[in-house]
């Protein structure tokens, strides 16, 4: 018998798509957090995670093509509280890559409680979203990016903003890996996305939606409601031949009407190769950020939008807000996010 996911357009589902990847330091770690399952659209989604489906975090290194490590987490049904037993596989060298692989059970434990074990601390509930746009300016993005044309800023009030997402509510997976783990050494250079895969009848995994760099499907692929792009299911080795021309193009369209570059073709390029692979760059042990100053991991508190949106346009675009303005859905110790 067929599950009820068991077709693209049946798994448009809010626990299966990915809201927000972070990675930055822990204390004497790393921190991968993973988003999902976003309330902002005011739509009916099943609360928690889903109990058929892979949450992974995938970590490259040294700019190679392919993951060597990969952390899986996977949850059970919930029970009458809503709770959800929780299980934290780590799968090393040509293991991280397999979905066969079974990997090395790290911890065990439930939503809403730690879970220790392995050299590694595992969080997993809802919580008060700490991601801030005003989502009138990405629909101007939205509309220049689509039609190749100008952004029409001219009566955008960045004094007035207000963020689309307070108040609201997601997923979140919060993994915490100690600088002993021997391949997350502090100075190794990762590369970090993260994915959802959900079982198949015929006994398989099929990975339904992937994050990378923030604000990449709202950008360039905003319509894509029911998980039907190439993109969700493609490995980010395959970025750059299927899509890197395309937004390239795309980004280049934009600078052109706008005027704010010499070379909009050159520079189109230049930001389709920032963006593909489209893998999260951080350096382990470093201070991670992202902004204009550049992109090394990414924090609860970094204003991710308005880089994105600045780099396609190639000028200043501010948003309006401030990390201030999200200041009480963040937490300065584990697990860093404010449970619901």
């Amino acid at each position: 018998m067929s599950h009820h996911l068991d077709t693209p357009l049946a798994a448009q589902t809010g626990q299966l798509f990915i809201d927000d990847l972070y990675v930055f330091p822990g204390e004497g770690s790393t921190v991968f957090v993973m988003d999902v399952n976003s309330n902002v659209n005011g739509l009916h989604s099943e609360p928690g995670f889903h109990p058929e489906a892979r949450y992974e975090f995938k970590v490259h290194f040294d700019g190679d093509a392919v993951e060597a490590l990969t952390y899986r987490v996977s949850f059970g049904e919930p029970d009458a509280d809503g709770r959800q037993g929780l299980r934290l596989h780590a799968l090393a060298g040509e293991a991280a890559r397999q979905d066969s692989a079974g990997g090395e059970l790290v911890l065990e434990g439930h939503t809403g409680q730690t879970a220790a074990g392995g050299g590694a601390r595992l969080w997993a509930g809802r919580i008060a979203d700490s991601f801030y746009i005003d989502l009138s300016l990405l629909a101007i993005i939205n509309k220049a990016v689509a039609t190749g044309t100008a952004p029409e800023l001219a009566g955008w009030r960045p004094q007035g903003a207000r963020n689309s997402f307070a108040g609201t509510l997601v997923d979140s997976i919060v993994l915490d890996v100690s600088h002993a783990h021997p391949l997350l050494r502090p100075g190794a250079r990762a590369g970090v996305w993260c994915a959802t895969k959900l079982a198949t009848d015929a006994g398989g995994w099929r990975q339904i939606n992937r994050a990378g760099h923030p604000m990449m499907w709202p950008i360039f692929w905003p319509g894509d409601t029911d998980f039907s792009n190439p993109a969700n299911t493609r490995h980010p080795s395959e970025d750059v031949a299927a899509a890197a021309s395309y937004i390239g193009e795309q980004v280049a369209a934009v600078v052109a009407a706008m005027g704010t570059c010499g070379d909009p073709a050159g520079y189109g390029q230049a930001v389709a190769a920032t963006l593909f692979p489209d893998v999260l760059p951080y350096v382990v042990g470093t201070p991670a950020v992202y902004g204009f100053a550049g992109f090394n991991g990414r924090t609860l508190a970094d204003n991710a939008p308005e880089a994105m949106l600045s780099l396609v346009t190639s000028t200043a675009v501010p948003s309006g807000l401030t990390p201030a303005i999200a200041q009480n859905e963040r937490s300065s110790t584990f697990p860093y996010v404010v449970p619901a």
